[in-house]
């Protein structure tokens, strides 16, 4: 019986597209600083690696399903087609993105409407409507530029949202990378504006 259970639930990964291993301390300087990175902002410990059917790496606090891993995949696809249309061409790839899925700090918003976030220092944000006394709740936050990383709650349901935030954190990442100059004056949300940045 233990046989099967096993052989099932390989099969149901391989069907999901992606295969999760728990992480090890054989991986290189980069990935350990990202992930400490990671740990630093969310408190988090990223316990599984894989990546999506498409090549984005992912670290996630609990092993995503195929569901999440498909809706990131989708962010990334939905990204890469506008990135496209305003003729950029660098970091279009999915292997060139490394993804985190973190606890969620709260899962409804102030209007009681589900909404998976992270609780991120208020920085910049620090006074505004968005300060929860030191604090802000973010759906997501970019992590590194080389490699691309960012960050993002783990969801239950409406992957859709999944894959809006894929892109929105994706576009300031693309924008680095194409467009600095337009990168400067739509990285920072305290001073307005807000996704989608690419149109």
């Amino acid at each position: 019986m233990n046989k099967l259970k096993t052989l099932l639930q390989l099969v149901l990964l391989l069907v999901g597209g992606a295969t999760f291993h728990q992480t090890t301390p054989a991986q290189n300087r980069s990935d350990r600083a990202l992930i400490n990175e990671a740990r630093r902002i969310t408190n988090d410990d990223f316990s599984f690696t894989g990546q999506t059917s498409k090549g984005a790496r992912i670290y996630a606090v609990n092993q995503p399903n195929s569901r999440m891993l498909d809706a990131i995949d989708q962010g990334l696809t939905d990204l890469f087609a506008i990135a496209r249309e305003n003729n950029y061409q660098r970091r279009l790839n999915y292997s060139d993105y490394t993804i985190f899925i973190a606890k969620a700090d709260r899962t409804t918003n102030r209007e009681k409407v589900y909404s998976p976030d992270i609780a991120v220092s208020a920085a910049q944000y620090a006074g505004s409507v968005y300060d929860q006394g030191g604090f802000v709740y973010a759906a997501g936050m970019v992590l590194a530029y080389n490699p691309c990383a960012f960050v993002f709650a783990e969801h239950t349901r409406d992957f859709q949202r999944v894959s809006d935030v894929v892109r929105y954190e994706g576009e300031h990442l693309v924008l680095y990378h194409n467009d600095r100059r337009f990168y400067q004056r739509t990285a920072d949300h305290s001073r307005g504006g807000g996704h989608p940045i690419l149109k």
